[in-house]
């Protein structure tokens, strides 16, 4: 990323919340489509990779930020922290605005705003390569479990949300 990008985190507002939702949404379907093509029995409701249900429980139980870059909203995330705890619930970057260190720099300022949390935990869809490489490459995560039909995962009481095929999940720890 190059010095002159400014990266800020700013606290959603309730004006911004459906477009927050819509930008979600668009930004999940386009990873989708550049993996499946327009094959559809990846999405939680007609259309959509993630449903709105799913993002709204995030909003409404976390702390939702958009990201700016030089003054334009480009992205948004959600984190949920309890403690020493934290949870990436969700993350993304207009895909126009695509490897260009900004998913990595809002990153950072999530770990500046929250220097208590000693372990942070994600989970993306198995198919979702860039996120894959993005947790694990670009932010220091490190894959702990694969959540399948197999193997569920028993925190989660959305499993049919779920994308068919799995979940990775990841964990990042702070070293001290």
């Amino acid at each position: 990323m190059d010095n002159s990008m400014k990266i800020q985190l700013k606290p959603l507002t309730p004006d911004d919340r459906e477009q927050f939702i819509r930008d979600n949404q668009d930004a999940f379907n386009y990873g989708a489509l550049e993996e499946f093509g327009r094959r559809d029995d990846h999405f939680e409701e007609p259309g959509e990779i993630i449903s709105r249900k799913t993002i709204e429980r995030c909003i409404d139980g976390g702390e939702a930020y958009r990201i700016w870059l030089n003054g334009e909203k480009v992205g948004g995330l959600i984190v949920k922290v309890d403690g020493s705890h934290g949870e990436l619930e969700i993350l993304f970057v207009n895909p126009k605005a695509h490897s260009k260190g900004i998913g990595q720099a809002a990153w950072r300022k999530v770990e500046e705003l929250h220097p208590a949390v000693d372990v942070w935990g994600t989970s993306t869809p198995y198919f979702e390569k860039r996120n894959i490489h993005f947790y694990v490459n670009r932010c220091g995560f490190h894959i702990v479990e694969f959540f399948n039909s197999h193997h569920p995962d028993p925190h989660d009481d959305h499993q049919d949300d779920s994308p068919d095929g799995g979940m990775f999940r990841f964990e990042k720890r702070k070293h001290h």
